[in-house]
């Protein structure tokens, strides 16, 4: 069975893919951040996922570990596909977001990042009403691709997965479907 983490920043459509290519190939899909949110209500930590943010760094980062490992014990049965952050732009700098102790338990074999060009990230952002985004601008949105680059590459070397990169430009979504749904045969 197989373990595929996908990411691609807000905007990049990584969300749209995997919905369209669920649709060709048999994989569990998890989201990471329902899953932590999962095993925080059970330990009767939380009540919502909103509620995640204001635990204690330590108790999170407990939580991230197990829903690693939780996530692993399903692919051992099912072919899975964790959507999820590679990266984090905060106000101090980026934020990996499969921190060592999540790579250790989740060990994913394949990391496959959305990507698109800034100037259609933008405009895909401020055409989505459902969110309410900070607008960046393109040199901003393409340093976030890179240090998901770079992030994705350095889970790798620690995990021995290997890395995809899927370009999504606008007119093309079933090309890039294909191309995800042959990745993942």
């Amino acid at each position: 069975m197989k373990l595929v983490v996908l990411t691609g920043i807000p905007g990049s459509g990584s969300t749209t893919v995997l919905n369209k290519t669920l649709e060709e190939v048999d994989y569990l899909h998890l989201n990471y951040g329902d899953i932590m949110t999962e095993i925080a209500v059970e330990k009767g930590l939380v009540e919502n996922r909103d509620e995640l943010r204001k635990l204690p760094a330590e108790t999170q980062k407990e939580i991230q570990k197990a829903a690693g490992i939780r996530i692993k014990e399903k692919s051992e049965s099912d072919n899975v596909i964790v959507d999820t952050h590679c990266t984090i732009s905060t106000p101090a700098g980026f934020l990996p977001g499969l921190p060592k102790w999540v790579l250790e338990g989740l060990n994913p074999d394949l990391f496959i990042l959305v990507e698109a060009n800034p100037d259609e990230i933008m405009v895909r952002r401020l055409s989505d009403e459902t969110r309410n985004r900070d607008a960046e601008k393109a040199s901003e949105i393409q340093l976030h691709q890179e240090m998901n680059r770079a992030a994705a590459m350095a889970y790798a070397t620690l995990t021995g997965a290997t890395v995809k990169i899927i370009a999504n430009h606008d007119n093309h979504l079933n090309s890039t479907i294909g191309k995800m749904v042959d990745l993942l045969r």
